[in-house]
């Protein structure tokens, strides 16, 4: 794979202040650095609603716990994932907090955190910087309750915008622009490089007559100007290199709940190519019931009253999900790595939870996570302590995580430390 080129306009000048493009741990490496032969990856899948308490939480913990009804499916995996219980972020919301799954922390006071209100799995994607041609994909839809899951969120507070279906994904990933969308490509490329020079030019001659309040405003435009920037070179440093050839038709978007083995398949296809090494999927409202031949839509019945037969449908909806988990952690597996004896699920961790712990009661504590792959020692019902004064934050696991991804950090968003009892294999 071709080196990153620094770019000629390493330093921008704005507001008196030298700005250069972020130091991402990923430079020096993709610059003069070694990669190593099977690299980690990470994929995060989230749903809008949870998982229904009764049908998946077993009673016992440790290794010899029961798989319950949502967690039979994956049996044939019981010895390479992890199922989490009392782990969660310690807020309060509802559907509103949901969009925190991946944060630690709501948006609105995410301005205070040291590293913004970033997600896990673009702080992954900013160590991974240019070695991929997608830092990070993220799939889903922009429907659903509160604008759906949202579970990805860049520094600055923006969400990263979810591509909308298999077919928007397969053409990112395999299909080539002609010649002239190429040089259309390119020429919008230097175009927005200017107009962000002069929209900096502005911020200078503006710095010298800022207040107090006015010059941090100015601060996070600065941020997003990184952003912009980071964006705008990978663009050019890809646009001649070729796309992987997929051996696989073009898939129609059928809706996101007939989709979801293709947007699977097409997940494994970007890791095994080195296309991307994170990804998330956001399972929203979009999720159509009727698609598993239900009248009551997903929504509500996560709504279900305790009424068995309300029940008894949302189970069947989750079921369907985790049946589409356990077939992807398959796929996984049965690829063998290129340089090892192992296979892509031991290179890859593979979350999957959600922001929601009960949707019928709304709660936002107690979040269904199950962690697998990543070399990691798997095979237990972990389960933390349950009072509110010595809880265990989630984003603890989301340490131990990055630093199992290569990421040198001893913290994440409300992290206190690494998680305890999470060993490599």
């Amino acid at each position: 794979m071709p080196h990153l080129q620094l770019p000629r306009r390493t330093f921008l000048k704005a507001a008196g202040i030298s700005i250069a493009l972020p130091t991402l741990e990923s430079l020096p490496r993709a610059v003069g650095g070694d990669e190593p032969k099977n690299p980690q990856r990470l994929v995060c899948i989230g749903n809008e609603f949870g998982m229904y308490p009764g049908a998946f939480w077993p009673e016992k913990s440790g290794a010899d716990y029961e798989l319950t009804t949502l967690l039979k499916p994956l049996k044939a995996h019981r010895d390479e994932f992890t199922l989490f219980s009392h782990l969660d972020h310690g807020l309060k919301g509802g559907h509103f907090a949901v969009h925190t799954f991946l944060t630690g922390v709501k948006a609105a006071e995410a301005k205070g955190m040291p590293e913004g209100g970033i997600s896990i799995d673009q702080r992954a994607a900013e160590f991974v910087g240019s070695r991929t041609r997608f830092p990070s994909l993220t799939i889903g839809s922009e429907d659903g309750l509160h604008g759906g899951c949202m579970m990805s969120w860049t520094r600055t507070g923006t969400r990263v915008p979810p591509i909308p279906g298999p077919r928007e994904l397969f053409r990112s990933l395999f299909v080539e622009d002609d010649t002239n969308a190429k040089r259309q490509a390119a020429d919008r490329i230097e175009l927005q490089a200017s107009i962000l020079d002069a929209a900096l030019g502005d911020a200078k001659s503006l710095q010298r007559r800022l207040n107090k309040s006015d010059r941090a405003k100015l601060e996070e435009y600065l941020a997003a100007v990184r952003d912009v920037e980071v964006k705008l070179d990978l663009d050019r440093h890809w646009q001649n290199i070729p796309k992987p050839n997929a051996d696989i038709d073009e898939p129609e978007n059928e809706g996101l709940t007939r989709d979801l083995p293709k947007i699977y398949d097409l997940i494994t296809l970007a890791l095994q190519t080195d296309s991307t090494r994170v990804a998330t999927l956001e399972i929203g409202g979009s999720f159509a019931a009727s698609d598993l031949g239900i009248r009551k839509g997903y929504h509500g019945l996560s709504h279900h009253g305790k009424l068995q037969e309300n029940l008894d449908l949302l189970v069947q909806i989750e079921l369907y999900q985790t049946e589409q988990f356990a077939r992807f952690l398959e796929k996984l597996r049965s690829i063998r790595e290129p340089h090892s004896d192992g296979n892509l699920l031991g290179s890859t961790m593979v979350l999957m939870g959600s922001g929601m712990g009960n949707a019928n009661s709304h709660t936002n504590n107690d979040l269904p996570i199950i962690l697998a792959g990543g070399g990691f020692k798997h095979g237990e019902h972990k389960a933390y302590p349950s009072e509110s004064r010595v809880r265990v934050p989630l984003c603890n696991l989301y340490v131990s995580m990055l630093q199992r991804f290569g990421v040198e950090t001893d913290q994440f968003s409300t992290s206190t430390s690494t998680l305890t009892g999470l060993e490599t294999a």
